[in-house]
């Protein structure tokens, strides 16, 4: 466990003391300081303090990286100091504003995505501690527990429970990170998953909002969909704050926030998942059903595209393809096998990380993530905590997922075991068949594994990120 109050010292002695602060704050990672001699710290020898990620200058700012636990070791420094404590600052104020391009535009969603979940991680890799001890002791490992035992059942249960009510979790998270009340990003989330939304969404019910009509979804365990409700809210509760007198701001500045909210989010941004889902299910089972090189390559698309499919909720559709195909004939050749491979990469990713990164919290972390993931079938804490801040990581990941979808279609490997599990057990989804089929999915799965784990090895972080962290959280 950390010793913050020795952080905290050993920082400000290394900055020059309180005597050379003239201020001090934090973002989300780093402690921000103004001195009065920017020139009096010794960068390198701040990076080797115990606790410290990394510390650099940028602009009239000397910024000493800490992580997550950055609050804690901030009280600590305010108190040896003697400095007034300052709220948490705008993790972007320090940046000039960029243009509108492509890129930027990207980099900004990425950003919210990523600022918003990473403080998911504690709940997502307890919960899938949980779900591995679960599996370890379960009928598909040790078999040492039942799936009808009390303890199989409390370790799924306490799971779900953090996956199922991510819109809520998110919806809280997303809102404070661009200055919306959180509690009605929860608000919104809650409403997203509400029962009666979902059995309307079961039983294809037609519904309406105002009048609007309303394709009702279910939106448990999503994370689009309360990104874009909660984006939105934020343009429409500024709004209302400007226009609202201040003595009735706060009854009626929620309530009409959320009266115009609602609509936009259950009428067009929460399904937008859903339709984008649905073309892309379309376009898959055309690329699948043609053969040939155009097949091989739609498995490789499709294996390389599932990671950011999933992340965006989309996948559900070409599920139900995949399963409405595996119950008429027993097996899948394209969609279930495609996306069973594209995992083999994700683990030679992950592995690659851990194996790569230097900063020990960021080690131990990150073969938490490993865990979770291989064995656990967790995947999420690994994209929050290390892709969608380690850029580079996501793009090798997808490039070894290619590589494995590729490979598996052109050596026709098909699923014959729908429901496997979602660990490394998942290979044996691929028996059933003649033994080739099986031994053709471990090679794909193999080369996937070693294609993303040699890339993200040498190509999957930048010499500054390994230094000072993930350039997206300057």
């Amino acid at each position: 466990m950390a010793d913050n109050k020795k952080i905290a010292a050993d920082v400000l002695e290394a900055v020059g003391g309180k005597e050379n602060v003239t201020f001090v704050a934090h973002c989300m990672t780093r402690l921000r300081f103004n001195l009065k001699d920017i020139d009096a710290p010794d960068i390198k020898k701040i990076k080797k303090i115990n606790g410290v990620l990394g510390a650099q200058i940028s602009g009239s700012q000397f910024q000493v990286i800490v992580g997550q636990n950055v609050p804690n070791v901030y009280d600590e420094l305010c108190k040896l100091g003697g400095f007034a404590k300052q709220d948490a600052v705008d993790e972007n104020l320090d940046k000039p504003k960029e243009k509108l391009t492509p890129k930027a535009i990207g980099n900004n969603i990425l950003n919210y995505l990523s600022s918003s979940m990473v403080p998911m991680i504690p709940v997502m890799m307890c919960a899938g501690l949980f779900k591995t001890i679960a599996v370890v002791l379960g009928p598909t490992m040790a078999n040492v527990i039942a799936e009808t035992s009390d303890l199989y059942v409390l370790m799924n249960m306490v799971y779900d429970a953090a996956f199922y009510f991510i819109p809520i979790y998110l919806g809280y998270n997303a809102a404070k990170n661009i200055g919306v009340t959180p509690v009605l990003g929860a608000f919104m989330g809650g409403i997203l998953i509400d029962p009666t939304m979902i059995q309307l969404a079961a039983d294809g019910a037609p519904f309406s909002v105002y009048g609007i009509p309303c394709v009702a979804g279910n939106y448990a365990q999503s994370v689009i969909p309360i990104l874009l409700s909660v984006w939105a809210m934020s343009y429409i509760e500024r709004l209302f704050k400007k226009v609202m007198p201040d003595t009735l701001s706060t009854v009626f500045t929620p309530f009409f926030t959320m009266l115009v909210t609602v609509p936009v989010s259950l009428c067009a941004l929460a399904p937008l998942g859903s339709w984008l889902g649905n073309g892309l299910a379309a376009f898959f089972e055309m690329l699948g059903s043609t053969g040939g090189v155009v097949a091989i390559l739609g498995a490789g698309l499709l294996a390389a595209a599932w990671l950011p499919i999933v992340i965006s909720g989309m996948h559900v559709a070409l599920i139900m393809i995949a399963i409405a195909n595996f119950m008429a004939t027993g097996v899948d050749s394209f969609i279930l096998p495609a996306t069973t491979l594209s995992l083999w990469a994700a683990y030679g990713a992950e592995v690659a990380s851990w194996l790569k990164l230097r900063n020990k919290d960021e080690k131990t972390l990150c073969l938490g993530y490993v865990i979770a993931n291989m064995v656990g079938g967790v995947g999420e804490p690994f994209i929050y905590g290390v892709m969608l801040r380690y850029r580079r990581t996501f793009a090798m990941a997808i490039a070894g997922a290619f590589v494995a979808g590729a490979l598996g279609m052109s050596l026709g490997v098909s699923v014959y075991v729908a429901g496997t599990a979602s660990n490394v057990l998942n290979l044996l989804a691929f028996v059933g068949g003649d033994v080739q089929n099986f031994i053709n999915a471990c090679i794909a799965g193999a080369v996937g594994f070693i294609a993303a784990f040699a890339l993200t090895f040498f190509f999957g972080f930048t010499e500054d990120e390994l230094e000072n962290g993930p350039v997206s959280e300057l």
